[in-house]
C-alpha cells in the first residue's frame, strides 16, 4: 500500500514508518524539515508540510491508499489543537484527492464512560488525569468528532500511557471500551495502526488498544 504518515518524527510515528517499510509499504512521511527522520529507504519519501495548512498537505496525500495520524500534543499545556486541526485539514485533502482510509491515534481517557476500566481507576485516576490534561483531551475529542462527520473510512485507536519499551508484538483491542494494562509500548501501537488497515470491521469504529493478546 501507499501510506501517508502524519507525526512521522514522533516516537509512535517513527515506529509506524519503520514497520510499514519493513512490511513492504511505500511511505510518505510528513515532516517539518528536510531529512527530519534521518532515514534512507527506497520506499520512503519525506514531504515537508505544515499540518495547519491543508494546501501544503496535498502533495503528501495525493495517490495514497491510506493516511495514518500518529500526531500528539507536545505536553499537557499545548493549546495548538494540533490533532483536531491536522485531521480536519487532512480530511479536506482526502476528499479532493480521493483517499478514503484513515487511522488516527487518540487516547484512552477520551472514552468518557470508562468502559473496561477497573472501578477504582474510574473513581480516582481517571478524573485526575482528565483534569490535568483537559486541553489535550478536548482536542482529541474534537478530532474524533471531525472523523465521525467526515464520511471517510476512519478508525480511531485509544491507547493508555505510551512507553518507549521494546515492542512485544502483541496487543488487544476493544470496541468503545478501554483495554486494561496501564501502558503500551509505542511499537505495539504502531503495529496495531498498520493492522487496522486490513481490518474491515474496524472501519468507522473507535477502539481501545492495550497490552497482551495476539
Amino acid at each position: 500500500m501507499k501510506l501517508t504518515v502524519l507525526g512521522a518524527t514522533g516516537g509512535t510515528g517513527r515506529s509506524v514508518v519503520s514497520q510499514a517499510l519493513d512490511a513492504g509499504h511505500a511511505v510518505t512521511a510528513v515532516v517539518r524539515g528536510r531529512d527530519a527522520l534521518g532515514l534512507t529507504h527506497k520506499a520512503l519519501r519525506e514531504v515537508v508540510a505544515d499540518v495547519f495548512d491543508a494546501t501544503s498537505l496535498e502533495s503528501a496525500v495525493a495517490g495514497s491508499d491510506a493516511v495514518l495520524s500518529a500526531l500528539g500534543p507536545r505536553g499537557r499545556r499545548d493549546t495548538s489543537a494540533v490533532c483536531s486541526t491536522a485531521v480536519r485539514n487532512v480530511v479536506e485533502v482526502m476528499r479532493r484527492t480521493g483517499t478514503t482510509r484513515i487511522v488516527a491515534v487518540s487516547a484512552q481517557p477520551v472514552l468518557r464512560s470508562g468502559a473496561g476500566e477497573p472501578l477504582w481507576f474510574r473513581a480516582t485516576t481517571r478524573p485526575l488525569v482528565r483534569a490535568l490534561y483537559r486541553t489535550v483531551y478536548a482536542d482529541l475529542e474534537r478530532m474524533e468528532e471531525v472523523l465521525r462527520a467526515s464520511g471517510t473510512e476512519w478508525t480511531v485507536l485509544r491507547p493508555p500511557y505510551l512507553t518507549d519499551k521494546p515492542a512485544t508484538g502483541r496487543y488487544r483491542t476493544a470496541v468503545d471500551a478501554s483495554v486494561p494494562g496501564g501502558s503500551l509500548p509505542r511499537g505495539d501501537l504502531a503495529r496495531a495502526m498498520l493492522d487496522m488497515l486490513a481490518e474491515a470491521a474496524t472501519v468507522r469504529a473507535a477502539l481501545g488498544v492495550g497490552p497482551g493478546g495476539r
